[in-house]
């Protein structure tokens, strides 16, 4: 008898090869369940959630240097980047944000009531000190940033190693290669592994605050979510409109999917840096230019911080009774765009900047702290929105920026 092949097994099919986003979604539903049938068991399994944000967070950094040093060394005289119109997007994204954050504060005027804020929290004293704090970034030591993350220093000495090596041999330029693609098998092997994440991270997280906390600052959450929702839904895709001049839905609603989601779960621009990339490379992008752009858009494309930042510096104008004029309202969407573009890409990272647009108020640090301690209470949605929104919108600028926004095929 002629011996038959052997069938592939269909759950492991599906394991490696099978829809990422299904996955993740398999795993969201199965990790609420957990965490209501068995709480106990979901702390135990947020173990699995923990293990896969460190693992993005501990190959972002050195992704992060080793692409953009190599796409730049072997970057072709004369080939386009388009890195101006992405940068021009993110900036005009992260004002638009800010601005409809006022709108809405002013269309639905909120008070907060006041918690005494952590006294340990050392806030900038003011958007000086941020722009201070991001130019001592530049030239921070490169084995320190990438210790700590730093994304400005890393992109700041993967420039210039990498204009350095343009001159370099072959050789060189084919080992940077392929380092930045074994680095990139890598982070695919990591990325499979997001259903098992976003398992841990969801029932874990559910189980350890639930949603009862947040009933008190539901109203504020609500307008929060809302601006946030508005900006994803309407003003990005109508500046994705004016730059390619076709539907931007599809584009917009796949960065969502495949980029929002894990964001909302890792809670970490950073760590959503690898996500991100795999998407652009999905997009047909071109690497020189995303390997750029993405992590660019990880320390300045951050809409969601300047909603943040907003909303909860409007709230507490208004608890204390401090009148806003028009002018003063456009300062704050300036000051809180430029206070988001200096936000860290972790978790919580604008909340230390609310006292920055706070002090134009002449809101005292003590005060501005607690608005920062009701932040942190209503921060398990609202830090998860606010990097869903900005981590996709990274993705979403660069390819309209990039000019090469087909509508992709749906999965």
């Amino acid at each position: 008898m002629a011996s038959t092949a052997l069938k592939p097994n269909p759950l492991l099919q599906f394991v490696s090869n099978g829809s990422l986003v299904t996955q993740i979604l398999i795993g969201l539903i199965a990790g609420v369940l957990l965490a209501y049938v068995s709480p106990d068991t979901a702390q135990a399994v947020g173990l699995l959630g923990g293990l896969f944000v460190s693992a993005l967070k501990a190959v972002a950094p050195l992704l992060v240097f080793v692409l953009v040093a190599a796409s730049i060394a072997n970057h072709k005289q004369g080939a386009q980047t388009r890195l101006g119109p992405i940068l021009g997007l993110y900036l005009v994204g992260t004002f638009a944000a800010a601005l409809v954050a006022v709108v809405a504060s002013f269309l639905f005027p909120l008070t907060i009531q006041l918690q005494q804020g952590d006294a340990t929290l050392s806030p900038p004293s003011g958007v000086i000190e941020v722009l201070r704090n991001l130019l001592f970034s530049v030239v921070d030591n490169p084995v320190h940033a990438l210790l700590e993350a730093n994304y400005i220093g890393i992109l700041a000495w993967a420039v210039g190693l990498g204009i350095a090596l343009r001159h370099a041999h072959g050789t060189t330029k084919n080992i940077m290669a392929d380092l930045s693609l074994g680095l990139s098998f890598i982070v695919r092997v990591v990325i499979r592994m997001a259903p098992l994440g976003i398992f841990g991270l969801v029932s874990a997280t559910i189980a350890d605050t639930g949603f009862g906390a947040l009933l008190d600052y539901a109203r504020l959450l609500a307008l929060l979510l809302g601006c946030m929702i508005f900006v994803a839904l309407v003003v990005n895709p109508l500046i994705v409109f004016w730059r390619i001049r076709a539907n931007p839905y599809p584009l917009v609603l796949t960065c969502l999917r495949e980029s929002g989601v894990t964001a909302f779960f890792t809670r970490s621009s950073a760590a959503n840096i690898p996500v991100n990339m795999a998407l652009c490379e999905k997009l047909g992008l071109e690497k020189d230019t995303y390997s750029v752009s993405i992590p660019l858009g990880a320390t300045i494309n951050m809409a969601g911080a300047a909603i943040t930042i907003t909303v909860l510096t409007l709230a507490a104008v208004n608890t204390l009774g401090v009148p806003v004029d028009l002018f003063t309202a456009l300062l704050l969407s300036i000051v809180a765009a430029v206070c988001a573009c200096g936000a860290s890409g972790v978790a919580g990272g604008s909340l230390l900047l609310i006292p920055v647009a706070c002090s134009l108020f002449g809101i005292s640090n003590d005060l501005a702290m607690q608005v920062v301690g009701v932040g942190f209470i209503i921060g398990v949605l609202q830090d998860s929105a606010e990097t869903a929104l900005n981590s996709s919108t990274d993705v979403l600028f660069t390819a309209a920026g990039s000019a090469r926004a087909a509508a992709p095929s749906a999965e």
